[in-house]
C-alpha cells in the first residue's frame, strides 16, 4: 500500500501542480508505473473544475462559471496538456520530416499553428461545456451530480485514450533527457487494467442517467485511433506532446458526443 501511494503521488506530482509529500519524486520506475493512475488524475482535475464551477454558478452566471472552471483546470495541471496540444499543432503544421517535427515540438516558443489551435480548442471546449450545463433542467442535487460526472468523465476518459497509446505504440524520441520517456519504457497488466478501470468507472456511473452514453466511447476511441495512426505515420510513434494533444482532442470529442446524444436520442 505504501508503494502504491508513492506511485500515485508520483503521478500527481508529474501531471499536476498539486503539492505532494516531500518524498515524492520523478523516480523513473515509479513514473513508469504511474501510468495506471493517469485517468485517476482526471478524477481530481475534473472534480476541482466542477467544484469551482459549482461555486461560481451560485455566485455568477453559468457561462462565467464554465469559463472560470476551465481556468481552474488549467491552473491545476499547469497547462500541461494544452502545451502539448500547441506543440503538436506547431510541429505537425510546420514540419515535413520526423526530425523537423520533433525539433519544432521541442522548442518552448509557440508559433502561429499552436496559437490558433489553442484558441480554437478553448472556444470549442467553452461552447460545448456551456451547452451541456445549460441543458440540465435545473441545478438540483441530482442534476448537480450529473454535471459532476460529465466533468470527471471527460477528464478521465480522455486521459485513458491518451495513455492507451503508450500501451500500443513506441516512443518516438531517442534522447533519454525527455521528461516523458520513463512512462514509455515498459508496462505490465497492472498499468493497463488500472488505467482502464479508473478511465471507465465515471462513465459507468454516468450511464445510470442515460444508458446510451456508453456510445461516447466510439468517437473518443476513433479519434484516438486516427491520432495515433497520424503520429505513427509522421514520427514513427508518439511523444509526451502527442499524448497531451490526444487528451485535449478526446476530451472535446467526449463533450461533443454527449451533445449529439442529447439532441438526437
Amino acid at each position: 500500500m505504501k508503494k502504491e501511494l508513492h506511485i500515485f503521488f508520483t503521478a500527481l506530482q508529474f501531471y499536476t501542480r498539486i503539492p505532494c509529500p516531500k518524498n515524492s519524486d520523478h523516480n523513473p520506475d515509479y513514473l513508469n508505473k504511474s501510468s495506471r493512475y493517469f485517468p485517476l488524475i482526471g478524477w481530481i482535475v475534473g472534480g476541482i473544475a466542477f467544484g469551482v464551477f459549482s461555486l461560481c454558478h451560485f455566485l455568477l452566471t453559468p457561462d462565467l462559471a464554465v469559463l472560470i472552471a476551465m481556468i481552474a483546470s488549467i491552473l491545476v495541471t499547469g497547462a500541461f496538456h494544452e502545451d502539448g496540444f500547441a506543440d503538436v499543432c506547431d510541429g505537425f503544421g510546420g514540419g515535413w520530416t520526423k526530425e523537423k517535427i520533433l525539433l519544432i515540438m521541442k522548442d518552448s516558443a509557440i508559433g502561429a499553428y499552436g496559437a490558433i489551435g489553442v484558441v480554437l480548442l478553448f472556444l470549442l471546449k467553452y461552447q460545448a461545456l456551456s451547452f451541456l450545463v445549460s441543458n440540465v433542467d435545473e441545478f438540483t442535487t441530482k442534476n448537480e451530480f450529473l454535471i459532476f460526472l460529465l466533468f470527471v468523465s471527460g477528464h478521465s476518459l480522455s486521459r485513458l485514450a491518451a495513455i492507451s497509446i503508450v500501451f500500443t505504440h513506441q516512443y518516438s524520441r531517442e534522447d533519454a533527457s525527455s521528461k516523458s520517456k520513463p512512462i514509455a519504457q515498459k508496462h505490465t497488466w497492472r498499468e493497463v487494467v488500472g488505467a482502464f478501470f479508473f478511465g471507465l468507472l465515471p462513465l459507468l456511473f454516468l450511464m445510470c442517467f442515460q444508458w446510451q452514453l456508453f456510445s461516447v466511447l466510439v468517437p473518443v476511441f476513433i479519434g484516438r485511433f486516427f491520432l495515433a495512426r497520424y503520429f505513427q505515420k509522421w514520427i514513427d510513434g508518439y511523444t509526451g506532446d502527442c499524448l497531451g494533444a490526444t487528451q485535449q482532442v478526446c476530451e472535446i470529442l467526449f463533450y461533443l458526443s454527449v451533445i449529439v446524444l442529447w439532441k438526437f436520442i
